[in-house]
């Protein structure tokens, strides 16, 4: 669970409603959103920062560079036999304001709107990204600051030194800021020290041949940008022992970057896999009220008429049936917000929560049952 200044997960969807920023957003909104005029109109990928109650175009040149004091919001338009399709995803970095958060929320609800209600809609939560939000960017690095912190992109010639950590599959290898510290480091990743001018890539013995090559290639990307100036360096925890003359000194400048040499783990701390039932509930309001009962987990059990929660243990899905009410549709993901809240308190509140609409489903979906 994140705690202090780190959002609160558990309560992200539903701090928008009942609030003042409700009012501002809807106010906004009831002028015309202009971020969404170009939303959808040609497959790719589109990316918007939430900057206080406003949504703002992120540059193409930044896709894939995230903030984690921020909140984004990414659509992926696609084609499927010639039919458009849309995926949107709403971002929010471990330390995004409650506010930013919230306007992320509502605006992805909005963007569907716009949209007709065909996207898919994945809430995305650092550090718990699905497979489909990780497969939009060739590269996906996470810094820290964001937009209240008035963090702003380097000058040239003034580089901010700062540890990027590599992790993961071939196909989903994701690039996060990580502390500046030698207790960062595990043997299972590819740490790349960043000191402006001298880019050390440190392999750990564990490592994965994906990840030294995704490392490589975000140190050729900072390179590139820098006009070829930086000196790059790479270090094998294995071959530490055996370095002598220049490599020695590297390993030396490597060390003091991140304050003194210490203990490195075996590999990097992951949560205990949880183990819970599938579960699926019916949300109707059929009766004048809304009621939330659970139903045999299966296909069929999904009606057109009502909206459902499917719970795979891995995740959480939305169903929207379509003739669900306007008041169902709009409240699906709260739905399924409210229902993350009432699991057993094991379960992390950072699974992923996805809304899939009657006959826009994908195969993700589908594949749960």
């Amino acid at each position: 669970m994140l705690k202090d200044k780190k959002i609160d997960i558990a309560e992200t969807n539903m701090a928008l409603f009942g609030t003042p920023l409700e009012r501002e957003i809807k106010q906004r909104a009831a002028q015309g959103e202009p971020a969404w005029k170009e939303a959808g109109k040609a497959p790719g990928i589109q990316v918007w920062r939430v900057e206080k109650f406003e949504i703002k175009e992120w540059p193409k040149n930044k896709y894939g560079y995230f903030f984690d004091g921020d909140s984004y919001i990414v659509l992926h338009t696609y084609l499927k036999e010639d039919k458009k399709l849309y995926n949107v995803h709403f971002w929010l970095g471990q330390y995004t304001s409650q506010d930013e958060a919230g306007t992320a929320a509502y605006k992805t609800v909005e963007l569907d709107d716009y949209l007709g209600d065909l996207p898919v809609q994945y809430r995305e939560v650092q550090g718990f990204e699905s497979t489909q939000f990780l497969s939009l960017f060739p590269k996906l690095i996470i810094q820290s600051g964001g937009v209240d912190s008035g963090f702003t992109h380097v000058e040239a010639e003034k580089y901010r030194t700062r540890l990027l950590h590599i992790k993961g599959t071939i196909k989903n290898i994701l690039v996060r800021e990580a502390p500046l510290s030698s207790t960062s480091l595990n043997s299972g990743d590819v740490f790349l020290l960043d000191k402006g001018l001298k880019l050390y890539q440190w392999q750990g013995k564990g490592a994965s041949g994906g990840e030294k090559s995704k490392a490589g290639q975000i140190a050729q990307a900072i390179d590139d940008e820098r006009g070829g100036k930086p000196e790059k360096i790479v270090l094998e925890e294995s071959d530490e022992a055996s370095a002598s003359g220049k490599e020695t000194e590297d390993w030396a400048a490597f060390w003091a970057a991140l304050g003194g040499k210490g203990p490195v783990k075996a590999t990097d701390d992951a949560p205990a896999n949880i183990k819970v039932d599938k579960k699926a509930f019916k949300v109707s309001d059929a009766t004048g009220s809304v009621q939330f009962s659970e139903v045999p987990y299966k296909r069929s059990s999904l009606q057109e008429d009502d909206v459902f929660v499917v719970f795979t243990g891995a995740s959480i899905f939305t169903w929207v049936g379509s003739r669900a009410s306007a008041n169902e549709r709009k409240q699906a993901m709260v739905f399924a917000q409210k229902f993350l809240n009432s699991l057993p308190p094991e379960v992390p509140r950072t699974i992923s929560i996805v809304r899939v609409l009657s006959g826009a489903e994908n195969d993700e979906f589908f594949g749960y049952f």
